[in-house]
C-alpha cells in the first residue's frame, strides 16, 4: 500500500476528575511533543478540586470541556464529540508521554494507512520509578487480533484511534465503569479495524503502591461484564466463541478469587471467602 503524503493529525484527550495535583505534568508532556498535537482537549468530569487553578498556565493552549461527573467513558465520549483531528489519542490525567510518542505514532500511521488503532508499549511506574513493561505480560497480537482481543486487551488502554471509526462504533460504553477501553477496541476489531504497535515504551502509566482494594475487585467483575456483552452482541466464529468461553471462565475465576482475598484482608467472612475459593476452575492468576 502507498504511504500517506502527509501525516495524519492527532487530538489528545485527557479526562480529568479530581486531578489538580497531577494534570500539570500530564499536560506538559502532551504539549511538549516533538510532533505537535492538532489539539489537546481536557474534559473536566465534574471535579470538585481546584482543577481550574491547575489548568490556568495552560489555558491558551488547550480546549477545556466541563461536564457533570459521568465517569471516564462519558468524559472520553465528550472528547470524541469535540475532537477534529484524524486520530484521537488517549491519555490519563496522571500519566506522561515521552516527547517522541506522537512522532512515532505519526510515522506508523503514515506508513500504514490501513491501521485504525496505533499504540506504543507502556511503562508502568510507581512513585516515578519504572517497575515493568506492559508487553512483557501482554504480547501484542499481529496475526489473529479477533481471537486475541477476546482473551486480553493486548493494546492497552491508551492507543491512538481513528476518530471516524470511533464515531462509527458509537464511542465508549458509558454503562461500563471500567473496561470501556477493552470493550471499544473489541468492537472496533470485530468491525474490521486493524491495530499496530510501536515497540518502544513511550507512555508512562502511574500505578499506586497500595494492595488489593474494593475498586480492583469491581474492575475485575467489569471485565466479566464486557465479555458477557460481547457474547450477546458480537457475531463470532466457532473458534472465537470457544475462546470467549475460556476467557469468561478465566475472568470469573480471577474476579472471584480476588473478591475472596479482599474479604479476608478487610476482616470479612472467611466462610464466604472459602466458598468463593472453591468455585470450579478457580486459579490464583
Amino acid at each position: 500500500m502507498d504511504p500517506l503524503r502527509a501525516p495524519p493529525t492527532f487530538s489528545i484527550v485527557i479526562p480529568a476528575y479530581e486531578a489538580a495535583d497531577s494534570i500539570g505534568d500530564a499536560l506538559a508532556s502532551a504539549l511538549g511533543q516533538a510532533h505537535p498535537a492538532h489539539e489537546v482537549i481536557v474534559v473536566d468530569d465534574g471535579s470538585g478540586d481546584d482543577l481550574e487553578a491547575a489548568l490556568a498556565s495552560f489555558a491558551d493552549r488547550i480546549v477545556l470541556i466541563r461536564k457533570p461527573n459521568g465517569g471516564v467513558a462519558s468524559a472520553r465520549n465528550a472528547g470524541i464529540e469535540a475532537a477534529s483531528g484524524d486520530f484521537l489519542v488517549m491519555q490519563d490525567a496522571d500519566d506522561r508521554c515521552d516527547p517522541s510518542r506522537l512522532a512515532a505514532l505519526a510515522e506508523l500511521a503514515s506508513a500504514r494507512p490501513d491501521l485504525d488503532l496505533i499504540t506504543t508499549d507502556i511503562r508502568f511506574t510507581v512513585d516515578g520509578e519504572a517497575v515493568g513493561i506492559f508487553r512483557d505480560q501482554n504480547p501484542f497480537e499481529v496475526e489473529d487480533q479477533r481471537t486475541a482481543i477476546l482473551w486480553s486487551c493486548f493494546l492497552g488502554g491508551w492507543p491512538a484511534v481513528r476518530l471516524a471509526r470511533l464515531r462509527e462504533v458509537g464511542g465508549f460504553d458509558e454503562d461500563l465503569r471500567t473496561g470501556e477501553d477493552w470493550d471499544c477496541w473489541l468492537r472496533l476489531i470485530f468491525s474490521g479495524s486493524i491495530a499496530g504497535l510501536i515497540e518502544a515504551p513511550y507512555y508512562d502509566y502511574a500505578i499506586d503502591s497500595e494492595g488489593l482494594t474494593a475498586d480492583r475487585v469491581s474492575s475485575l467483575w467489569d471485565r466479566v461484564a464486557l465479555l458477557e456483552k460481547a457474547a450477546a452482541e458480537v457475531e463470532l466464529r466457532d473458534a472465537e466463541r470457544r475462546q470467549l468461553r475460556r476467557s469468561l471462565r478465566h475472568q470469573r475465576s480471577v474476579a472471584a478469587l480476588c473478591e475472596a482475598r479482599a474479604g479476608v484482608e478487610r476482616g470479612g467472612s472467611r466462610r464466604r471467602a472459602a466458598r468463593l475459593a472453591r468455585l470450579p476452575g478457580l486459579t490464583a492468576r
